[in-house]
């Protein structure tokens, strides 16, 4: 019978280790919640060295460009790893792929991780949700704790490695650039990126138009 592990233990474990989410729930799995027993699991594995590889340099790596069906979205990202040795690996750049798919696939994403957003674009969001109705309407305490819940749900969605992978909703981008860590022992970034819609900023663009862009990004 498989043993039902709780998401605040999957959490802590992938924070000790920096391995994917789905990985650290198996391994808990696999040792009946026993922490020690899950590490130990996931260095056997060669997943928990995310964390240890985080801090060192990345200046190899390559550019990925993706141009979405109808030549309507198109995407460049950079995605940075140690070695050249590495960057020329084919997991790398099925994995460059995947990110740039992934960006065009999210309109809202703006930044590549919740540290990257600016302090002022924060305390944006927070004026934007203080000034709600339905938050004038509750007690100051109860204020603080909704404001402080959407704002960073907001941030979530402006983020790139919060978002969920659009082909294995289990994980989100972080969890899968980790399992490629894991994989070609060596760390990997993404370092910025660009997202470009046919049209964007033109004020005369037509609905249908519209429409036609958000049907591209579903499909």
């Amino acid at each position: 019978m498989t043993v039902e592990i709780s998401a605040q233990y999957v959490k802590e474990l992938r924070s000790m280790t920096g391995a994917g989410m789905m990985d650290c729930k198996k391994a808990l799995q696999q040792t009946d919640g026993n922490l020690d027993k899950a590490i130990e699991v996931l260095r056997q594995k060669g997943l928990a060295s995310a964390s240890k590889k985080s801090g060192r340099k990345t200046a190899e790596g390559l550019i990925e460009s993706y141009i979405h069906a109808g030549s309507k979205i198109g995407v460049m990202v950079e995605i940075n790893c140690e070695t050249d040795f590495v960057a020329r690996r084919s997991e790398f750049h099925n994995l460059a792929k995947n990110i740039a798919m992934q960006i065009a696939a999210s309109p809202q994403v703006e930044y590549v991780d919740l540290e990257s957003i600016p302090q002022s674009i924060i305390n944006k969001e927070k004026l934007i949700e203080a000034g709600k109705d339905d938050i004038l309407k509750k007690p100051k305490a109860v204020q603080e704790q909704i404001i402080d819940g959407r704002v960073k749900k907001r941030l979530n969605e402006l983020s790139l490695l919060d978002q969920t992978f659009i082909r294995n909703n289990d994980i989100t981008v972080r969890d899968l650039i980790n399992e490629n860590i894991a994989l070609m022992g060596e760390n990997i970034q993404v370092r910025r990126f660009v997202r470009f819609l046919l049209g964007q900023g033109i004020t005369n663009t037509s609905p249908s138009f519209s429409e036609e862009v958000a049907n591209m990004i579903k499909s």
